[in-house]
């Protein structure tokens, strides 16, 4: 059995193109989109308390998308998929079912 598995063909696939796209073990886009609004709050009201609730409500924010990504790395994408289905599949048995 061993003999007729070496004349196969073999193709490598890379690490990296089947992991998701993290940082700081978050979703990617959303946590650079929290680190803008943190930004954003910190340089518009310059104030040492508006620079310290920033990094506190980013901080905060990031440590739920760790968990959110810990649950299912690929939920954000999933979620949003399910927003634009949401007309097609309705939640009844049947589309001919009385409510």
């Amino acid at each position: 059995m061993a003999e007729g598995l070496s004349g196969l063909h073999r193709s490598r696939i890379h690490r990296a193109l089947s992991r998701p796209n993290l940082l700081l073990g978050a979703d990617r886009e959303l946590v650079l989109v929290t680190g803008l609004a943190a930004v954003i709050l910190i340089f518009v009201v310059l104030t040492w308390f508006s620079a310290l609730l920033g990094l506190a409500i980013w901080s905060g924010i990031v440590g739920l998308l760790r968990m959110m990504a810990k649950a299912d790395p690929m939920m954000r994408q999933v979620y949003l998929r399910h927003i634009r289905y949401r007309p097609r599949y309705r939640p009844t048995s049947t589309p001919w079912r009385k409510y």
